[in-house]
């Protein structure tokens, strides 16, 4: 976790979308500035089906040289996904090698996680060249024998950003006991925006002087940040101490803690996973994450999502018993929808809901900043108060 904006994220507000021993810290394989990725989307590079190699591309571009994709060969990462410049979409790994990358980054996050058979021969080939291995899969990359023996043959690393600590706790409410505001991101879907509406808002707090954490759930976001906790691989009873762990090291460095969100509670697949994220960080405040144009939970369209209102209600009666969190702000994707449809549903979705609604990546990100903002100058007040009476 880092405090205030990252390194290489210039830019990013104006554009969308290894051997670990026990016990261990949280992930944090603090990329070095020289690292040089190929990302590996293999037939699968697109706006909704490479999350890591997008979120990749948008905050840490100075790291990308290519992505490879027979599909796409010949374009640009601009043309795919409205952002990026001119870095290339190539054929092969073979193409890519002149461009002389350090790394190879699987840059999909499929349901599920597992590694396409596929994709072995370019891994290996990837390895015999010396470079290394960064993965985000449920699938272990180290764990693979074959793999494993020819990365110690060629003297190169492999990163499983998945792997999660050995030694996490069960949940006690630890939390409860910090200074620090905690902001968690939640959503109506899987894949809908909550990391990236985490880090829009953590610059746009640390441009407002706020010391300011990000709290990566994910592989891709302890990719980007450098730290933190995948907990879609932990074992369930400790979801939510690995949450807890992530809120209370972040509050050692932070006045503002912002937690990555992960899944739905309305998900059939993954709803557990954002239940110990709730309850394990006990946030003061919640924003709500949401596509307009999205009717159903992602690869179940017999489960129609309901209107947000209802959402929000569910959210905050989750964790009311815990610790009162209301959602304070609406943070939307409305990547799919042209600027006069996009405008049009921010206004719709505050006028449905009451609450400081916006696009932070596609328009400012100022109405959530300052919703998050106002309820941390509150809790300031308050405990100075309390302090004053002694």
């Amino acid at each position: 976790m880092k405090v205030g904006a990252p390194e290489g994220s210039k830019g990013s507000r104006g554009s969308r979308g290894a051997d670990l021993s026990a016990p261990r810290p949280p992930v944090r394989p603090s990329s070095p500035p020289s690292i040089r990725f190929l990302i590996l989307a293999e037939g699968q590079f697109g706006p909704l089906t490479s999350k890591t190699a997008n979120s990749c591309i948008r905050y840490t571009p100075e790291r990308v040289l290519g992505v490879i994709d027979s599909r796409r060969a010949g374009k640009t990462v601009e043309d795919i996904l409205g952002f990026g410049g001119d870095i290339p979409v190539l054929a092969s790994l073979e193409e890519g090698l002149s461009l002389q990358p350090t790394a190879l980054l699987i840059g999909i996050a499929p349901q599920g996680g597992r590694l396409p058979d596929e994709w072995r021969t370019t891994i290996r080939r990837a390895i015999e060249q010396g470079m290394d291995i960064w993965s985000g899969l449920h699938t272990f990359i180290s764990d693979d024998q074959e793999l494993r023996e020819l990365a110690a043959r060629h003297g190169v690393a492999i990163h499983d950003l998945r792997r999660p600590p050995r030694d996490l706790p069960v949940a006690a409410g630890r939390v409860r006991a910090v200074d620090a505001t905690v902001v968690l991101t939640v959503g109506a879907d899987c894949n809908i925006g909550k990391m990236t509406a985490a880090l829009q808002m953590r610059d746009g707090l640390a441009d407002r002087g706020h010391r300011v954490a990000f709290a990566g759930t994910g592989q891709t976001g302890i990719l980007i940040d450098g730290g933190g906790i995948a907990v879609d691989a932990v074992v369930a009873d400790f979801i939510a101490g690995a949450a807890e762990r992530l809120v209370l090291d972040a509050a050692k460095q932070a006045d503002i803690v912002l937690v990555e969100g992960q899944g739905s509670v309305i998900h059939p697949g993954y709803s557990g996973v954002t239940l110990g994220l709730i309850h394990g960080s006990l946030p003061h405040a919640m924003v709500m994450c949401h596509q307009p144009s999205r009717v159903h939970i992602t690869n179940n369209p017999w489960l129609k999502l309901p209107p947000l209102g209802a959402l929000i209600e569910l959210h905050e009666a989750l964790v009311k018993h815990l610790r009162p969190a209301p959602v304070i702000a609406v943070s939307l994707n409305t990547y799919d929808l042209s600027e006069r449809k996009a405008k049009a549903a921010i206004k719709a979705i505050e006028r449905e809901t009451g609450l400081p609604t916006t696009d932070p990546v596609r328009f400012d990100p100022a109405p959530v900043v300052e919703a998050i903002d106002r309820v941390h100058r509150k809790r300031t007040r308050a405990r100075s108060r309390r302090t004053a009476r002694g």
